[in-house]
C-alpha cells in the first residue's frame, strides 16, 4: 500500500467506519441494554486514591476536550485570540497544564486498577484496553504540545477544516497529509477511541451529567450484626 492509499484509508475510511460504529453500538447498547449505561464506579471498593486520580483526570479531559471542541467550532476566534502573542502563551500553557493533568490522573487510575485486588478483579480486558488507548492519545498529546507547539492555531487551520470536511460528507485531506507522524497518530488513534466506545464503560458521558466534580463528598457506611 502506498502513502497516498494508506493516507486515503487512515483519514478517510477509517473515520467514516468508526464514526458509523459508535452511532449504530450507541443506540444498539442503550436500547437493548440500558441498564450497562454505567461507569461501574469502583469507588465503594476503595475511596482515598479513586478521589485523587478519578478527580484530576475528570477536569483535565473535560477541559483539553472542551477546547478541542471550541477550535472545532469556532476556528476563526481561536486565530483571532492568538494574534496576540500573551494570549496565545496563556492557552498554549493552559492546554498542556489539562493535558498533564489528565496524564496524571490517568496513570494514577490505571495504577490503582493493577495495584489493588478487589478492583482489579472487577476490571475487565476492555477496561484495560481501553486504558491503555487513552493513556496512548493523552501522552502523544502532551508530546505534541512539547514538541510541535501553537496547536491551537494549526488545529484551527487544518485538523479543523478536515473535521468539518468529514462531516459535511466531502472529505478533503490535503489539510492533514503532510502533518508530523505523531499528529496522525494522535488523529487515527482519535477515531478508534470514538469507534472503541460504545462498548465501553465511556457510554455513561452520554446520559449521566457529572455533578460529582463539585458536590461534596457522600459517605458511606458498612452496617453488619455483630457475630
Amino acid at each position: 500500500m502506498n502513502d497516498r492509499a494508506l493516507d486515503q484509508f487512515l483519514f478517510i475510511a477509517l473515520p467514516y467506519v468508526c464514526l458509523f460504529t459508535f452511532f449504530l453500538m450507541t443506540i444498539y447498547r442503550y436500547r437493548a441494554q440500558s441498564f450497562s449505561y454505567s461507569s461501574l464506579s469502583s469507588q465503594f471498593l476503595e475511596n482515598k486514591q479513586h478521589f485523587w486520580a478519578v478527580v484530576p483526570f475528570h477536569y483535565g479531559i473535560l477541559a483539553v476536550t472542551a477546547g478541542h471542541l471550541i477550535a472545532f467550532l469556532i476556528p476563526r476566534s481561536i486565530l483571532a485570540w492568538n494574534s496576540q502573542p500573551l494570549r496565545l502563551y496563556i492557552l498554549e500553557i493552559s492546554a498542556l497544564t489539562c493535558g498533564l493533568l489528565t496524564l496524571i490522573g490517568l496513570v494514577a487510575i490505571v495504577i490503582r486498577r493493577g495495584a489493588i485486588t478487589r478492583i482489579r478483579q472487577v476490571t475487565s480486558t476492555t477496561d484495560w484496553i481501553l486504558f491503555a488507548m487513552l493513556l496512548i492519545q493523552t501522552a502523544s498529546g502532551v508530546a505534541i504540545a512539547l514538541f510541535h507547539p501553537w496547536g491551537s492555531s494549526w488545529f484551527a487551520t487544518n485538523l479543523s477544516p478536515y473535521l468539518w470536511s468529514i462531516f459535511m460528507l466531502t472529505p478533503d485531506i490535503s489539510y492533514v497529509v503532510a502533518m508530523p507522524h505523531l499528529v496522525k497518530m494522535h488523529i487515527v488513534l482519535a477515531f478508534l477511541t470514538i469507534g472503541f466506545f460504545p462498548f465501553t464503560r465511556l457510554v455513561h458521558l452520554l446520559v449521566i451529567p457529572n455533578p460529582y466534580l463539585w458536590r461534596k463528598t457522600q459517605v458511606v457506611r458498612w452496617y453488619g450484626r455483630k457475630s
